[in-house]
């Protein structure tokens, strides 16, 4: 499958020659930062990483560290993020979201959510590899009730390709029950049901449950669901619908006017999807918000970090 993602592998590569310019980017008195963005959003994560091995071999330092001693705020975080291989910074988000203070739910919706039950198990694999530790295990002792029930779901990758056709009606007629004809939420068959099938298969229940119900399937989980458990079962739909559409909400909603700007996710975001389907979600975004994404990250960070933001978003759908 053809890549949708903006960044894509420079061609004429030469990691030497990149890992010389960050150097002298990163010498005497100041740093030049426009020419380390330039450099990092041009080039693949893969090609990154070769860069990080030559830095080494040339000068002998770390490049994280290094640029981490000449960067500072979001423009750090946000290259260094670009210096992490996907996996490993997926693996990292997590940790960070289960053992710093406090549980960031947010981050663990959006990564269980949104990846493909494949990614799933390889992020299990290196968390366990990285740590030592079982996430589930970790999950587990940091969240509870249904929304940890629907985390540990999710964590087995075990969902089924394609569509169940025999299940079809069965599905949509258990979710019809456990919440608008039930007097409370049966709240295990949306966990069961929502977690244990296949995008293609959840699209035709939630086609079938509107003929049944009247409502969308999104509608149903606000009226009957509330908290963390409301924020997971709703990730799940909309990544099930499609996931550059989820994306480009999660952008919109981190940078909405009013609200502050939610640097972490705008930057775990850009990031993430880069190299996967950026092109789709600023595509979705132009369509559900009436802007583009390009206008709203320019109107809502500034400095390096702005110019680094729009080089990832790679284009301008005004």
């Amino acid at each position: 499958m053809a890549s949708r993602g903006t960044v894509k592998a420079a061609g004429g590569f030469n990691a030497s020659a990149d890992a010389e310019v960050l150097s002298k980017a990163m010498k005497g008195l100041g740093t030049d930062e426009d020419s380390i963005l330039q450099l990092l959003t041009a080039r693949s994560n893969a090609q990154r990483q070769e860069i990080k091995a030559a830095y080494k071999t040339l000068f002998g330092k770390d490049l994280i560290d290094d640029l981490k001693g000449e960067l500072g705020g979001n423009f750090e975080t946000l290259i260094v993020a670009l210096m992490t291989p996907p996996k490993e910074y997926d693996v990292t988000l997590l940790r960070n979201a289960i053992k710093g203070a406090g549980t960031d739910e947010k981050v663990l919706v959006e990564i269980l959510a949104s990846r493909s039950p494949q990614q799933v198990k390889e992020i299990v694999a290196a968390y366990k590899k990285e740590y030592d530790d079982d996430l589930e295990e970790d999950i587990g002792g940091d969240t509870s009730g249904h929304f940890k029930r629907l985390l540990v779901i999710l964590l087995q990758g075990n969902r089924p390709q394609g569509i169940q056709h025999g299940s079809l009606d069965a599905d949509a007629q258990a979710l019809f029950k456990a919440g608008e004809v039930k007097y409370g939420t049966d709240e295990q068959s949306f966990i069961t049901i929502l977690g244990n099938r296949s995008a293609e298969h959840l699209r035709k229940v939630f086609d079938a449950y509107m003929k049944l119900s009247g409502y969308e399937m999104e509608e149903s989980i606000k009226r009957e669901t509330s908290g963390n458990l409301r924020d997971l079962l709703l990730a799940v739909v909309k990544c099930a619908r499609s996931v550059p559409a989820y994306f480009a909400e999660t952008l919109y909603y981190s940078m909405k006017v009013g609200m502050g700007t939610d640097d972490d996710t705008l930057i775990r975001v850009m990031v993430t999807r880069s190299e996967v389907d950026m092109l789709d979600i600023r595509a979705d975004f132009r369509r559900l918000f009436a802007c583009s994404l390009h206008s709203m990250i320019k109107g809502d960070t500034g400095g390096d970090y702005r110019k680094a933001l729009l080089m990832l978003c790679g284009g301008d759908d005004a």
